[in-house]
């Protein structure tokens, strides 16, 4: 069955269609979506850590990356597990489609060790993946969102069927644990639970995650308080529920991880003024 995707179309204004992926593709693909937008005037914005891998298929003009890995200009690129900001910035127009992978996604479909992509964004040809490569072509050549979200999937479902990666039934299971938990489950729990000590979990978790199991847990509660950080709420209240210690231990993760302080974050997050907009479907393709 085709995804099914929602679009959200601004008057005059940007365009963004969020879809499914396959059913087989659960607990490997989160989401994919299309964007159309523009403008006259450099856009930065800031991509904080979230736990995921992201994959950007442009159809046209290259991005601008400013992060842990140094600046850099690809069009179509893989960015890993990060525990750093990155900032992108354009002018002009940016086309494409993003499709956001769990990191142990990403380790079933691409079968490397993740390390290799912690912290960088390779340009999508230098993985040596050809159907990866050749997609963004193919995608800006289809009539519609509908097939080029039907195309996502075959080439994942591809993937997936030629991969013999997969991650140690250990492995998924702590990386549960600490998305479950958001980042607050124990390393020692972890490896009593696996029945694996802390060095092996930490070396194999590491291996297939890209991050080891404290960095990624630091991560994941990260981006527990980023997602309960809304106007109104206290950020005594968000540390707190996120099992920070307290408000000054919220305030240096956020300097760390995003770069910002949590009010900061919060300012850059708050989306312009926009006319009104509407929601529609986009039709499923068999």
């Amino acid at each position: 069955m085709a995804a099914r995707a929602a679009m959200l179309v601004g008057v005059d204004g940007p365009e963004y269609v969020l879809a499914t992926p396959h059913a087989a593709l659960s607990g490997l693909a989160v989401r994919y979506q299309g964007y159309r937008e523009f403008s006259a005037v450099p856009l930065r914005r800031r991509q904080a850590p979230t736990g995921t891998c992201t994959l950007i298929l442009s159809f046209g003009a290259a991005l601008r990356l400013h992060g842990p890995a140094g600046p850099s200009a690809p069009a179509s690129f893989l960015a890993g597990m990060h525990d750093a900001a990155v900032l992108t910035e354009f002018t002009g127009a940016q086309h494409g489609m993003q499709v956001d992978l769990t990191p142990l996604g990403l380790y079933t479909l691409l079968g490397r060790p993740m390390p290799e992509l912690t912290n960088v964004a390779p340009p999508v040809d230098a993985l040596e993946v050809p159907e990866l490569g050749a997609l963004p072509e193919r995608l800006a050549a289809d009539p519609g969102w509908p097939q080029r979200f039907a195309r996502l999937d075959a080439v994942l479902l591809s993937r997936l069927a030629a991969s013999r990666a997969r991650p140690d039934p250990e492995v998924a299971w702590a990386w549960r644990q600490l998305v479950r938990s958001g980042g607050t489950a124990a390393v020692h729990d972890l490896a009593t639970g696996t029945g694996w000590s802390r060095r092996h979990l930490l070396t194999r978790f590491r291996t297939q995650v890209g991050l080891a199991p404290k960095p990624a847990a630091r991560v994941l509660r990260f981006r527990r308080a980023a997602d309960l950080l809304v106007p109104g709420r206290g950020i005594a209240d968000v540390a707190a529920a996120s099992g920070y210690a307290d408000h000054a231990h919220l305030v240096r993760e956020f300097r760390a991880l995003a770069g910002c302080t949590p009010s900061e974050y919060l300012t850059e997050r708050a989306p312009p003024p926009a006319p009104d907009r509407q929601e529609s479907h986009v039709p499923d393709v068999e």
